[in-house]
């Protein structure tokens, strides 16, 4: 997935400042890995809340991979693996998977789905706690289903009517591209290009897809937000620009000066991980050059250390063998 480079001008400036970021962002991981009280002495990095060079070494996505896909995967059919990765990533949250796994009577299936059963449990602990993440922005406001009054309701019956009842999850597994799964996703009511992208990556996680996550990308809004000041002139070409650090990210590590980068044994980045430094180097770079005004101006979240431990577990069919890596508790 070559592209020509007459396509691309970056901002030299500018540019220097994603491959730190993904530098120092992947030694603030192995830092943590080894115990290190000092994670880094950038102090934009040390205040704010940055997600891992890796998205999959995120702690929800992690979550995601290991309790909610792999765990107990025998017990369901490869569609309810998918309505599953589903259900948890339409709220991104681990707390909120864990209230449903602790109330329901039984665990989601394709079979037992009830979308206002669920929505009712649901509205009972909203009252008291937040149920979806910030970290998405879901809105929930199609018309298709404004007769129902909760947000949460609306995603879930989306889920039971343009899901389950039109056999969209059987059709998910005869894709033949991670791209038609993309466009798959993208006709779905509640789903633009951002939410179907990610979650096209999430069920790319489990055993019964295994696309490349080379062979596409879309970039978010976050994402072209950091594209647009580290590159010049470049119109519409987001993904064209995702591709070219990835084609050449060697020789921009060298360029810049920023060879110190440690990736996980076997696995470089990815275009979707490259795709996510682009949003965090944007969040990066309106503390670090506030001038670059590309419409958000400041970063929303605090860092804040973790106590629980994270044990690093990455999809079986990656064959990631870092020993350092996996199966090692730290405080994220």
């Amino acid at each position: 997935m070559k592209v020509k480079q007459s396509k691309i001008l970056p901002n030299e400036e500018i540019l220097k400042y994603y491959f730190y970021f993904i530098q120092e962002r992947m030694n603030i991981f192995w830092r943590k890995m080894n115990g290190d009280s000092n994670l880094t002495d950038d102090p934009i990095l040390k205040k704010y809340k940055f997600t891992n060079v890796y998205r999959a070494c995120d702690r929800t996505s992690q979550y995601l991979i290991r309790d909610v896909i792999y765990k107990d995967i025998s017990s369901y059919s490869a569609e309810d693996v998918l309505l599953r990765i589903l259900i948890f990533k339409i709220f991104n949250k681990i707390e909120t998977w864990d209230y449903l796994c602790k109330v329901l009577p039984e665990p989601i299936t394709i079979k037992n789905f009830n979308p206002h059963f669920i929505s009712q449990i649901l509205s009972k602990r909203q009252k008291n706690f937040p149920i979806f993440n910030n970290a998405y922005m879901m809105t929930g406001s199609h018309q298709l289903y404004n007769y129902l009054s909760s947000k949460h309701e609306k995603w879930l019956t989306m889920v039971k009517k343009e899901f389950i009842d039109s056999s969209t999850f059987s059709k998910i597994l005869e894709t033949s591209s991670l791209e038609e799964l993309f466009n798959l996703l993208r006709e779905k009511s509640f789903l633009g290009d951002f939410l179907a992208y990610q979650y096209s990556i999430d069920f790319n996680y489990s055993p019964f897809i295994n696309f490349s996550e080379n062979s596409f990308v879309k970039a978010g809004i976050g994402a072209i937000r950091g594209i647009k000041k580290c590159f010049k002139n470049n119109g519409n070409n987001f993904e064209d620009a995702i591709m070219y650090v990835q084609d050449n990210f060697g020789d921009l590590q060298k360029i810049y000066g920023y060879t110190d980068f440690k990736p996980i044994s076997g696995h470089y980045p990815t275009l979707i991980d490259l795709q996510n430094c682009f949003c965090e180097t944007d969040k990066y770079l309106r503390e670090k050059r506030p001038e670059l005004v590309v419409d958000n101006v400041r970063i929303k979240q605090k860092y804040t250390p973790q106590n629980k431990p994270l044990y690093l577990f990455f999809p079986p069919k990656w064959n990631v063998r870092d020993k350092i890596c996996i199966q090692r508790n730290f405080q994220g």
